[in-house]
């Protein structure tokens, strides 16, 4: 077609509309802008083979015409190649490819299709690389092809490869002795290594302007006329003009930075090379208006520089902020303008911390130019659109657009006004909590307000459309309280509060502006936040006078038992928790005294309620113990004990509550009767005064039915007594609470993320650049917040004294580490079996949890053969035992001085050796392990001087025992848990011992035992932190802690 001449332009107006005809010139170049630009791509680079030819092959390029199918014509060939002087018409043209063969005549297809290459290397005697390279070729072209009906399966055509990746290929085929060549002349394919296409604009002597496009191989111009475009990465020419006599031949070049829509639209146009002429008249609304579109899609120059083009304008981000009904608004970002300029980066123009992580995670933020679509709602859409987007607008390069129609949204700026009351709750132990909040004289309903705390929301949208930022430090503690809340299930008709909450109520209280609480309540704060609980006397009925600590103890468990609140008696072993225990029972028994403090007046005689027994549940070992002391010190307690099951014992649990002050039943005995005791618990009759726990780690496990029946049991008031509330995780000391004082932490899994991830885990975090706040020093602090937190919330609940705080009148106590080497044929048999389970266990260590049982009965087998090595096989009975003849000789020294000594060991097994070996030495001996029948009977043996040594094992006698009748403890195997030694050790070092206590830690050099002391060291400080000082918590036991155990040991 013949370009139209410049004059014959007819008159045009710059004016949007002013002629009813759009110049030629401007309907093209919209035409070529139409199209939004296409992201551009850039190529990557294929694996290199090694040429080896046989057959040498050849990848044949072909221009083909595209045969549509239709109904009438449905069958047949879907592409047919363009002969020369053939007219192009207005067919579909691409550039297809296909292999092969070298023959005599030339080149040929022969029996050789893309589908079958793969499988005639034998038969046509291929070279296996080039074979190779064709199998890849196809292999990345369909990777990424559309399949559509009626593709030619015969070509592989580069228009649709979208791969960059064909031009590594394409040059690696030279390398591997593979030809290119077109079809029909066999003329060489011209591989370029560059293709540059522009738009060109030059000026003409009128004034008027040329513009046309500019295509560069290699840095010469040629003709765009036969161009086609290869995926979005690479351009073709192919003779695709026809020219009769023209001897056609193929060029391929890449274009690294992608090719836009726009450029395709032009490589592929049938006016393609023909000018676009503009009038002179119409230069400033070319360079005004439509150089910023072309330069979105193309690259414009002026090769001969007759045209001074304006300079590219820096681009802005635009934001279109749409506002739907329902409060939602959905943020579109894009580009405009920019075209030869850098791209503006959203993250960059926003200063730090106007769109907080709350509405935009940083990654979002991050996106590239721009983010993608994003939507919000409520209380989100309104603070966007309040606080955010007037902030927007005033940024140079962001420009804001709204759609819709919203609601004036306003923060509520006013210091928010709090008032809060307590009420009694129908429910026991719990008080119904009324929160009134006012801002701006707006009064805020009460449930979205728990609701949005509950959830951790930042915000609150109102119903007049102000929203409120609840980060106000006046919400904090509601929103703590929350948190706490055993279960947000219970707050089904509003909030409550727990009579074990009363510190995080005192707390509370302090920062709000207005508090009224009911007359209990506001007694039992006041009571509770005073050093010390109101003096109540002793009971006359008791025998024994009390010590100032045992009365300080006696007056707090009065406390709590008049106001029902349940707690732990946590004292050092050995201090008279029992006879604390029985001074309250009396308390109870001979009825509270209403008169007093200010609590007992509001309360009256909650405790005289109570008509049924105190049950205690103890550990069989120490249930005698309980009858005794009870029988000693408080004669006027009328007490039961049950050794058996009902079934058994021939009468119910009723039967001898009625008419009991105290009921004695074991762990296991409780779990077995359990139908009977609910039922005297829920009796309107008889009902039970209290539960006592002794021993309370045995219901540390929160998932062990002992722990479920005791919180499940309906009594009033529960206490644990244990010296060691906690052994290795504040889990254990959650599940003891959860029992005695419902209310006080908020549920396990709650419990799990407030206080043993942070305390006990603390995890690592960045402590500059993004992601800042959460490193060492913050989650330092933050462990130290919680622990406090912590052992506020606990204080009142927990009463603990050492011996050497209170009992300055005990005998010393001297510990000392017997280090012992092993016989030379065993540490040999020990160092093998050493090595043989470190290899077995370092894979499965990384998975503790599920590899826990196989992990410590290797740690066990380990322990068992470095005390004795007969007791992992009795092959090795011959083998002497270096523990136990350290024994002998301690002991029978003891035994010849007239003192005695108790010899713990976990392994039963093993005090059945030492009980053999110490006979031969004439030491004599008497042991308490699972298997002892007559229990007392064994144990009043050794008071009444019938055996120098008591062997017991850990479990069956670390706890419950008083034999102040001995002055040394053997150690015969250590534990990583500190606390159970340290129970063992009280059984003589305690209240009425006379004599300094030795105790003597067994150690065999080289061997397991060693790490297990260092753990146990490590360990003790998790019990330290939140019950006896102020250190921060030592670990649970890990994965890293096992490893340590086989770490090598140093030369014995």
């Amino acid at each position: 077609m013949t370009a139209p001449r410049a004059d014959a332009e007819p008159s045009e107006s710059v004016e949007d509309g002013a002629c009813a005809t759009q110049p030629e010139w401007r309907t093209r170049l919209a035409q070529l802008v139409a199209r939004p630009s296409a992201r551009r791509v850039t190529s990557t680079d294929s694996r290199e083979s090694e040429p080896s030819s046989t057959t040498q092959l050849a990848l044949q390029f072909e221009l083909r015409e595209l045969i549509p199918r239709s109904v009438e014509r449905w069958n047949g060939p879907t592409s047919r190649s363009v002969k020369r002087g053939q007219p192009s018409g207005s067919g579909v043209y691409q550039l297809g490819t296909r292999p092969v063969l070298r023959t005599e005549r030339g080149w040929a297809k022969g029996a050789l299709t893309w589908s079958n290459i793969g499988h005639q290397g034998n038969r046509l005697s291929l070279a296996l690389q080039q074979q190779r390279w064709f199998r890849q070729f196809y292999a990345l072209h369909r990777a990424a092809e559309t399949i559509t009906v009626g593709q030619d399966p015969n070509w592989v055509f580069l228009d649709d490869f979208a791969s960059p990746a064909l031009w590594a290929m394409l040059a690696q085929a030279d390398s591997l002795g593979i030809a290119l060549v077109a079809a029909g002349s066999h003329a060489p394919v011209e591989l370029h290594a560059l293709a540059e296409l522009s738009l060109d604009a030059t000026s003409d002597a009128s004034g008027g302007l040329r513009i046309e496009p500019l295509l560069l191989l290699d840095g010469a111009r040629v003709d765009i006329t036969d161009a086609g475009v290869i995926g979005g990465h690479g351009l073709y020419l192919a003779g695709r003009s026809h020219e009769r006599g023209a001897e056609r031949t193929v060029r391929l070049a890449p274009i690294p930075a992608g090719i836009s829509t726009a450029e395709a639209t032009l490589l592929t146009s049938a006016e393609a090379a023909q000018p676009i002429l503009v009038p002179a008249a119409a230069r400033e609304v070319f360079f005004a208006e439509v150089v910023p579109e072309l330069r979105a899609g193309f690259q414009l120059d002026s090769a001969d520089g007759s045209v001074t083009l304006p300079a590219p304008q820096p681009g802005v981000i635009v934001l279109t902020a749409t506002w739907r009904s329902g409060h939602r608004l959905s943020l579109s970002w894009s580009i405009e303008g920019g075209a030869g300029s850098p791209v503006p980066v959203l993250s960059e123009l926003l200063p730090q911390g106007l769109i907080g992580e709350d509405l935009f995670p940083e990654e979002w933020l991050a996106e590239l130019p721009v983010p993608s679509v994003k939507e919000l709602r409520g209380v989100d859409a309104a603070a966007f659109l309040g606080g955010v987007v007037p902030s927007l607008e005033r940024i140079p390069g962001l420009v804001v657009r709204r759609a819709g129609n919203p609601p004036d949204y306003r923060e509520a700026e006013g210091a928010p006004m709090l008032t809060v009351t307590t009420v009694p709750s129908e429910q026991d132990d719990w008080f119904d909590l009324s929160v009134l909040v006012t801002v701006d004289g707006k009064t805020v309903p009460f449930a979205p307000l728990f609701r949005a705390l509950a959830l951790g929301r930042k915000k609150l949208l109102l119903v007049d459309n102000t929203y409120l930022a609840l980060t106000h430090p006046a919400f904090a503690p509601l929103a703590e309280l929350i948190a706490e809340a055993q279960d947000l299930d219970e707050w089904e008709t509003g909030p409550r509060i727990s009579r074990h909450q009363v510190t995080l109520w005192a707390e509370f209280e302090d920062l709000a502006d207005e508090s009224e609480a009911a007359v209990e309540w506001r007694s039992l704060v006041r009571e509770i936040r005073t050093e010390h609980p109101v003096p109540v006397p002793v009971p006359a009925t008791m025998t024994a006078e009390l010590r100032p600590y045992q009365l300080e103890g006696f007056h707090w468990l009065a406390f709590l038992w008049r106001n029902r609140l349940g707690g732990i008696l946590a004292d050092d072993m050995g201090l008279g928790k029992t006879l604390q225990c029985l001074a309250l029972m009396e308390y109870a028994r001979t009825g509270a005294p209403s008169g007093g403090s200010d609590t007992e007046a509001a309360i009256g005689g909650a405790a005289s309620g109570e008509r049924g027994p105190f049950l205690v549940v103890a550990p069989t070992s120490v249930m005698s113990n309980w009858a005794s002391e009870a029988a000693r010190f408080a004669p006027g307690l009328r007490v039961r004990v049950r050794t058996a099951t009902a079934a058994t014992l021939g009468r119910s649990v009723r039967d001898d509550a009625v008419g009991a002050d105290l009921i004695i039943t074991s762990y296991a005995l409780f779990r077995l009767d359990y139908a009977h005791y609910q039922a005297v618990a829920e009796d309107p009759e008889l009902g039970l005064a209290g539960l006592i726990l002794d021993e309370a780690q045995y219901v540390k496990n929160a998932r062990a039915q002992a722990n479920e029946l005791a919180e499940r049991l309906p009594v009033s008031w529960k206490l644990a007594v244990t010296g060691t509330p906690m052994e290795n995780s504040l889990r254990e000391l959650h599940a003891i609470c959860r029992i005695v004082a419902p209310g006080l932490f908020p549920s396990a899994r709650r419990f799990e993320e407030e206080y043993v991830r942070t305390i006990e885990r603390p995890a690592s975090g960045v402590s500059v650049g993004r992601g800042a706040g959460s490193g060492p020093e913050t989650q330092a602090g933050l462990r130290t917040q919680r622990t406090e937190r912590l052992r506020r919330r606990l204080r009142p609940f927990l009463l603990r004294r050492t011996k050497a705080l209170v009992a300055a009148e005990l005998p010393e106590k001297q510990e000392q580490i017997l280090e012992v080497e092993l016989d030379p044929g065993h540490r040999e048999l020990y160092d093998l079996f050493m090595q043989r389970e470190r290899q077995k266990l370092y894979g499965l260590i990384q998975d503790l949890d599920k590899n826990r049982f196989t992990v410590f009965r290797s740690l066990t087998l380990l322990r068992m053969l470095a005390l004795d090595a007969s007791l992992i096989d009795e092959q090795y009975a011959a083998m002497p035992s270096a523990k136990l003849e350290a024994l002998a000789e301690h002991t029978a020294a003891l035994a010849s001085e007239g003192r005695r000594a108790l010899v713990f060991s976990q392994f039963t097994s093993f005090l059945d050796r030492a009980r053999e070996r110490l006979r031969a030495a004439g030491v004599r001996t008497v042991t308490l392990d699972g298997t002892t029948r007559s229990r007392d009977r064994v144990i009043e043996s050794f008071r009444a001087g019938d055996a120098d040594v008591f062997l017991i094992s850990l479990k069956a006698g670390g706890v419950g025992l008083n034999l102040t009748e001995a002055d040394t403890v053997f150690l015969l195997d250590p534990w990583w848990n500190p606390a159970s030694e340290a129970q063992a050790i009280d059984r003589t070092h305690r209240i009425g011992q006379q004599n300094p206590v030795h105790v003597i830690r067994m150690i065999a050099l080289g061997t397991i035992e060693e790490k297990v002391l260092d753990l146990q060291r490590r360990k003790q400080a998790l019990f330290d932190a939140v019950i006896d000082d102020e250190q921060l918590f030592s670990h649970a036991m890990t994965a890293a802690d096992v490893l340590a155990l086989f770490e090598d040991h140093p030369p014995a």
